[in-house]
């Protein structure tokens, strides 16, 4: 059941792509969340840079974004208040964040499984084996299918 899921999000994730059209992709942070900055008296710091990498600007802002689309649409206009003063984003890219966030999801499983030998790795994901788990990940990831067959936000 987890393969035939996957295998329909990679389908929606390629027509969001599509969508999007030819997006310039630029040195990325990857993992960019509030979590992997630091802030000082000196302002905020960037850590964790073991994910930057070439992508899309929008790699690096999706992350800052959750809750409803009107939540989300708000949150949008306050980072991109930010961004606008380094560089533009191009608007199409707004088209890939669904399908960013699901590769996410997809990838940190792919991640926990790749690591499941290591001795930390279960301690630390108890529920990752469990039947409730799956079954959440699947139901999160029809959420995201129909979340890509929506219309971008609008910036």
């Amino acid at each position: 059941m987890w393969r035939g899921v996957v295998e329909h999000a990679l389908a929606a994730i390629a027509a969001c792509e599509a969508r999007a059209g030819a997006i310039r992709a630029i040195r990325v942070h990857g993992d960019c969340h509030v979590g992997n900055i630091l802030w000082t008296d000196a302002g905020p710091h960037f850590v964790d840079l073991d994910d930057c990498s070439s992508a899309p600007a929008l790699q690096d802002l999706w992350m800052f974004l959750s809750g409803s689309p009107d939540e989300m649409t708000v949150q949008l206009a306050d980072v991109l208040e930010g961004y606008h003063q380094f560089r533009d984003l191009d608007a199409r890219e707004l088209h890939l964040l669904e399908a960013l966030r699901t590769l996410r999801m997809i990838h940190y499983s792919a991640w926990i499984a790749r690591r499941w030998s290591d001795p930390a790795f279960p301690s630390a994901f108890p529920f990752f084996g469990s039947d409730q788990y799956w079954q959440n990940q699947i139901l999160a990831l029809r959420e995201q299918i129909a979340a890509m067959d929506e219309p971008p936000l609008a910036p």
